[in-house]
């Protein structure tokens, strides 16, 4: 295929977009083998400062010249790719398979006073570039100034060392030399060469050299994982000692006020949760986005577990873009998960506008999202940064969101009326809600909710740390045993925290145990944002309005998402206490 016409490209493009967003597909565009004299693709990415990794730009919005060769044999671009700005452009150097080239020229830049100060401007901000060779990236910087920056310099010279085992090429290194002073109204020589080496490297392995083992295997990391671990003995220990034995003693002094007749039961001291049985399972208020709530925060759990899960198997970050390709599309494949979960909890509370909680329980997460990068796709118009989404890619996203999420959402939602949407309550509510008793400050359901995300934070905080580095710094995530576990974790303490504090208010008679269930598990989220502002300001040195709205957007995003999946998490465990307590005491 030749990219003779622009049309035809945007059309191929398109195709491959939707297509992408259906199927698992792998970022590349053939079988990673050659034959001898092959042709090589250097693709040029992006161009950006080293302090603001979002905020990239295509690699010849600098004034850096192409080289002569005009037509290659492939292109490709996935769905993911488009979302995360990779803006692959033809270099125009000619590299074929296992063929030398020595130093030569391949174009000259006509340095005007405009260029030099395009140049300058992205010296002084420490602008360095992104390139793939058979989908290894390779970085290198546009150039350094003197001690007193005062003369400016371009790195002019690309030296290409590139290692191949067998019919595959399993590494690629860049050396910059060739330094050349900006001076305006001269012309600069670009030049580069390739050399070619046998290297014992498997193609299995050869992005290995990108991993960095000391940082994510390090000793406060495992020591994060243990402490997490001792955290959740302890909660275990403590709510199965504490509930049980109190639970023991309910069901004794109820047991005991079931042998009194009914004079001596009047005159008794009634008090703790026995008493809201009447009450307790009333349907929480605004049910249709409470159980819409419900079942996005299962989906998005079940999304977690299985993008967690396949990149543990496939090692996706080989792969450009391929992580964000497999989170949506398995975000589209477990659609009938929020259908079921939130259609069958609002038919359980007794809700009949199903069709309107189908549809905000459908959107609720994509809204969210593409709201977020809507906002941010207006910036980075503005910068005219790489990261602005383009229009096809828009509308690929939201021919998924209206032809697969919602009619497999439907088709939960349908389900999950069916086959669970009876409300089987082992307590019968009563026609007029009881009044509620004052209590001391500390249980008020405020103050639950504020105090309820403090443990589960405190269990995953480390791993935010590395996450957040992973995605804003220049580090590739690979542990994702480590994710899972402490995936696993995360919730064993949500549902521990919110059973102590659910049994706490009840005990208290009051019945407000949904939404507080909910929101307890829930605040975990604010934590987290609030620990993304110790971050911006103390482990980065991000600035600028494009940077800093899209890290303070997208961390949004991210810790609402993850609030709402520990709030449904919470929910679901705290649900099965409720019932389960209400089934084995006798009530009249």
């Amino acid at each position: 295929k030749i990219m003779a016409s622009s049309r035809w490209k945007v059309v191929a493009a398109a195709l491959l977009l939707v297509l992408g967003a259906f199927l698992p597909v792998d970022a590349d565009e053939h079988e990673h083998t050659y034959t001898d004299k092959e042709e090589i693709v250097l693709w040029m990415n992006t161009v950006g400062p080293y302090h603001n990794r979002q905020e990239t730009y295509k690699y010849f919005s600098l004034p850096f010249c192409v080289g002569k060769k005009k037509t290659i044999n492939h292109y490709h671009e996935t769905l993911g790719e488009a979302l995360q700005g990779v803006e692959l452009e033809f270099s125009g150097l000619e590299i074929n398979f296992k063929e030398e080239v020595m130093q030569k020229n391949y174009c000259e830049i006509d340095l005007d006073k405009a260029k030099r100060d395009a140049f300058v401007y992205a010296i002084k901000n420490h602008y360095w570039y992104q390139m793939y060779i058979d989908d290894l990236p390779i970085w290198g910087i546009v150039g350094e100034a003197d001690e007193n920056e005062e003369d400016y310099y371009l790195w002019t010279y690309k030296k290409l060392e590139i290692g191949f085992n067998g019919n595959r090429i399993v590494d690629v290194n860049l050396t910059s030399e060739g330094k050349v002073k900006l001076v305006p109204n001269t012309k600069i020589a670009m030049s580069y060469s390739v050399k070619w080496k046998k290297s014992d490297v498997k193609f299995e392995d050869r992005f290995d050299k990108y991993l960095d083992p000391s940082f994510f295997q390090h000793r406060i990391h495992w020591f994060s994982i243990f402490n997490s671990f001792m955290m959740v003995i302890f909660l275990v220990g403590l709510v199965s000692m504490i509930l049980m034995r109190t639970l023991r003693k309910d069901y004794a002094r109820y047991s005991k006020e079931e042998e009194m007749d009914d004079m001596d039961r009047d005159l008794g001291d009634e008090y703790g949760w026995k008493q809201v049985h009447g009450d307790v399972f009333r349907p929480s208020s605004h049910p249709l986005m409470f159980s819409s709530l419900i079942g996005s925060g299962c989906q998005i759990f079940s999304v977690s577990l299985i993008v967690i899960i396949v990149a543990m198997v496939e090692d996706l970050y080989t792969e450009r873009g391929s992580m964000l390709s497999t989170a949506i599309f398995v975000y589209a494949a477990t659609s009938p998960v929020n259908g079921y979960f939130g259609g069958s909890l609002y038919a359980k509370q007794g809700g009949r506008r199903w069709i309107k909680q189908m549809f905000i329980g459908a959107f609720l997460i994509p809204a969210m999202v593409c709201g977020t990068a809507f906002f941010i796709n207006f910036i980075a118009i503005y910068y005219h940064a790489s990261r602005a989404i383009p229009f096809g890619t828009m509308v690929a996203v939201c021919c998924i969101c209206f032809f697969v999420i919602l009619p497999l959402n439907l088709v939960g939602t349908i389900l999950g009326r069916n086959l669970s949407g009876q409300p089987n309550f082992p307590c019968r509510v009563n026609a007029v809600p009881r009044p509620i008793p004052e209590k001391k400050w500390f249980m008020e359901p405020a103050v639950i909710v504020c105090l309820g995300g403090i443990l589960p934070f405190g269990s995953i905080f480390i791993e935010m740390y590395f996450i957040f580095t992973s995605f804003w710094a220049y580090k590739i995530y690979y542990v994702y045993g480590f994710m899972m576990l402490v995936l696993v974790i995360l919730c064993i303490v949500t549902v521990c925290v919110t059973i102590v504090c659910t049994y706490f208010l009840l005990n208290a008679e009051d019945y407000r145990w949904q939404w507080t269930s909910f929101l307890s598990a829930a605040s975990t989220a604010v934590y987290v944002y609030m620990y993304s502002f110790y971050y911006y300001f103390f482990k980065t040195k991000m600035y600028g309005l494009f940077q800093t709205s899209f890290y303070f957007g997208y961390m949004a995003v991210f810790s609402t998402a993850l609030g709402i999946m520990c709030g449904a998490v919470g929910y679901m465990g705290t649900s099965a206490f409720v019932r389960k307590i209400y089934t084995n005491v006798k009530i009249d």
